[in-house]
């Protein structure tokens, strides 16, 4: 066997899998870029730490607030954002207030009378200067 044609061939076998990575990370990046440029305000976002929030403001170019609370709002980077989240409403698990079942009563529950507490809990530990917790000595 030739071995001249060996290391051309092993070259190659590791070098495409490679390239193919680079390609599909430089896409990624791509979309990445490309949602963080159309974020507009109302939309609901996924940080990169995995916070949720609503795009309050998006006007500036590097950076975008965000609410986190009601009334709380946050400056962070564009590049932050991960993802649009698509808030989902699903209408067949929606329950009107009138058919909604009122909660059962409660009953009252009896006054429980304090213990008294023993003693020995009153004082404070019983250690001296040398001693240590678990009864060895310290010499």
């Amino acid at each position: 066997m030739d071995l001249s044609l060996l290391f051309p061939l092993l070259i190659l076998l590791l070098f495409i899998p490679i390239f193919l990575s680079g390609r599909r990370q430089r896409r990624q990046l791509a979309a990445t870029q490309k949602l963080q440029a159309s974020l507009d305000a109302g939309d609901v976002v996924m940080t990169t730490s995995g916070l949720r929030a609503t795009v309050v403001d998006a006007s500036y170019e590097d950076t975008v607030d965000l609410e986190i609370a009601d009334g709380v709002i946050t400056t962070w980077a564009r590049a932050a954002i991960r993802e649009k989240v698509n808030p989902v409403v699903d209408d067949a698990n929606v329950v009107d207030e009138a058919e909604t079942p009122a909660p059962a009563p409660v009953e009252p529950v009896e006054p429980v009378e304090p213990v008294d507490k023993p003693a020995s809990l009153d004082k404070g530990p019983s250690l001296e200067k040398d001693d240590s917790a678990n009864g060895s000595s310290r010499n």
